[in-house]
């Protein structure tokens, strides 16, 4: 999926200024994204990139805890951690939605892994299903048939989530924050990422796993 704007971007010359940057940008967001584009000027930025324009050449980890924060415990389980027995089973229609709609077929693998491990048939207490974890209202509104199917599943998740891009000026931590949390709750708190550790814990998670995926597959 090709971005159409890359807002709040810096294109950095000096490197006083650089360093700078670097540092409280860090210490605010904490994490800052250095990136390449296909003129081999740098870019940088506090949200991942989603274009095939842009090559990741360096990422921060400065203050990078999850849901454990007050406790001082450290994240558990990067992208490594685990093995998705049945992801290459959903691949060919994983590449043919995101082809359908526009999106990164990385980014709706980092999506299903999130959401459900790739287990067609799971469901969430709070009764989301199946591999992208659809929500009722959101199956319906998506024409969803048989919420079981993995196509179809697969197929409204993606159409959703490239509606929330679109939505969000193609903030890829808005989208995934508003996937999670609906995108009311992102509205409420100003366009900003909502104040709910399960929510901010999954927008860093599903991040870790697409720019991992993005790695193993470029190597």
């Amino acid at each position: 999926m090709m971005t159409r704007r890359a807002e709040g971007l810096s294109r950095i010359t000096r490197w006083p200024l650089l360093v700078g940057l670097l540092v409280v940008t860090a210490l605010a967001q904490a994490e800052i994204y250095r990136y390449m584009d296909h003129k081999g000027r740098s870019i940088f930025t506090d949200h991942p990139l989603l274009g095939s324009q842009y090559s990741l050449v360096w990422r921060s980890s400065v203050g990078k805890i999850g849901r454990n924060a007050k406790s001082g415990k450290k994240r558990r389980g990067g992208a490594k951690a685990r093995n998705w027995p049945n992801k290459k089973q959903f691949e060919p229609i994983i590449r043919k939605v995101a082809k359908q709609t526009q999106m990164s077929p990385e980014l709706l693998h980092a999506v299903v892994q999130a959401e459900s491990s790739y287990d067609h048939k799971a469901k969430s207490t709070a009764g989301a299903m199946g591999l992208m974890q659809l929500m009722p209202g959101t199956a319906e509104r998506y024409g969803v048939s048989n919420v079981w199917d993995p196509t179809q599943n697969l197929s409204a998740g993606a159409r959703y989530l490239r509606d929330l891009l679109d939505m969000f000026g193609n903030n890829l931590r808005l989208a995934l924050a508003a996937y999670n949390a609906g995108e009311g709750a992102v509205k409420k708190h100003g366009n900003k990422i909502p104040p709910y550790p399960e929510t901010q814990h999954y927008v860093r998670k599903v991040i870790d796993f697409y720019l991992t995926e993005r790695k193993r597959r470029r190597s």
